[in-house]
């Protein structure tokens, strides 16, 4: 059995942690995070207990099946406070926690007309950093999936992070989730092409399809350079852009290929592969594609295939080598209490108690920048340039996906 959360931490005690979740029900993300780091998680062989504590949380809307009010009389130390800065100091009068977690996802929120979920991630966090000024001093912050739905709020996110000089972690699980197989991008590698090939719809799920690519790309040679243009695809236009070689076809193929669900043509022939005519009769919605130019001249595509296979998938060609290809192996999904959180876990971890953050916050500011230029070009049904996207950064050699 894992012992970490008895060992010695930099405050020379164990972190007090806020979370902030806009609801509390079984498989809602913010149940899947703060249950772990309440109650550990499997990790190698063992059972790992957090050297945290979750102290206080605030809870945005209430369903019929919320559970955190459960998790309060359960816990103790846990108390569910009525605003986001009670949340963070405890009550008090000034910052009473060492580290922050975002999680605004799930919940009732509007769509705006472009189908964007009005997720309150920019507001939770505008209020949390007015704590952090108040106080003069700020602690570690995570955010689940993408910064915001909206560019300048995103970008504004980031900014405060720097000017206030605190760690912020934010992003899918999907980059350090396990693999199959148990490889990564070369450091250095001169990456021509890369294609990915995921599920779920826009604003959502895109995110998670991106963040995948954007993993294995950032370890290019000469590092990330930003993203020069945009331009979407969905229903008809992505099979017409895969007959006009819009992306290869080759790679396409990889990406099928390492799928372990990728739907039959024929359920009496499940070991066919489809035909390009049979491709749009296995979808369960119109396909949606992202074709992207980096500034480097890297080209990249993310497809959205429900139906087709139900997990993410990628493949790249390095110059003068065969295809990589892996698949982003998430084990049984959201409804079977999920292990692709544990790793997750495990970051928020690190970060809080070390004051770390495993990757660049640059990455899931460059994917929340794509994913929102995805959806507007869907809306506005052209090519958009992208010179706000001119983001470069640099990755370690070192991998963080989980191996074991």
């Amino acid at each position: 059995m894992s012992t970490a959360g008895s060992l010695p931490t930099p405050l020379g005690r164990r972190p007090r942690v806020a979370a902030l979740v806009t609801e509390y029900r079984r498989y809602s993300h913010g149940q899947n995070i703060v249950d772990r780091l309440l109650g550990g998680w499997g990790w190698e062989s063992g059972w790992h207990h957090p050297a945290l504590d979750i102290v206080s949380l605030y809870v945005d809307q209430f369903p019929a099946s919320d559970l955190s009010r459960e998790r309060e009389a359960r816990h103790e130390d846990l108390r569910i406070y009525p605003t986001i800065g009670e949340a963070l100091t405890r009550g008090g009068n000034e910052l009473d926690v060492d580290g922050v977690l975002l999680i605004a996802e799930h919940g009732e929120y509007p769509l705006n007309e472009q189908g964007q979920t009005l997720y309150p991630r920019y507001e939770f966090f505008q209020q949390l950093t007015a704590v952090f000024r108040a106080s003069g001093r700020s602690v570690p912050v995570f955010c689940d999936k993408h910064l915001s739905w909206n560019w300048d709020q995103a970008r504004e996110m980031v900014a405060i992070s720097a000017e206030l000089g605190f760690p912020l972690m934010a992003g899918s699980s999907l980059p350090i989730c396990r693999r199959i197989p148990s490889i990564d991008m070369p450091s250095g590698a001169p990456v021509e092409e890369i294609v990915s090939i995921g599920v779920g719809g826009i604003d959502s799920y895109d995110i998670h399809a991106l963040e995948a690519m954007q993993c294995l790309v950032e370890r290019r040679q000469g590092g990330e350079t930003g993203v020069a243009s945009v331009q979407a695809l969905r229903g008809d236009s992505v099979w017409q852009g895969l007959d006009d070689g819009a992306w290869d076809p080759a790679l396409f193929e990889a990406c099928l290929c390492r799928s372990f669900s990728l739907k039959p043509a024929d359920e009496s022939h499940r070991h066919t592969y489809p035909t390009r005519e049979q491709l749009p009769q296995l979808l369960g919605r119109p396909p949606v594609a992202y074709c992207i130019k980096y500034a480097d001249g890297l080209q990249a595509t993310m497809l959205l295939a429900e139906g087709l296979v139900s997990d993410i998938t990628a493949a790249a060609r390095i110059r003068d080598e065969p295809p990589l290809s892996l698949q982003f192996y998430l084990g049984s999904g959201h409804h079977m209490q999920p292990n692709f959180f544990n790793p997750m876990c495990h970051h928020i971890e690190t970060l809080i108690v070390h004051g770390r953050a495993p990757y660049p916050i640059e990455r899931t500011l460059l994917t929340t920048g794509l994913s929102i230029a995805g959806v507007n070009s869907l809306w506005q049904d052209q090519k958009l340039a992208t010179p706000h996207l001119g983001i470069r950064y640099q990755v370690g050699e070192p991998s963080t996906f989980r191996r074991t």
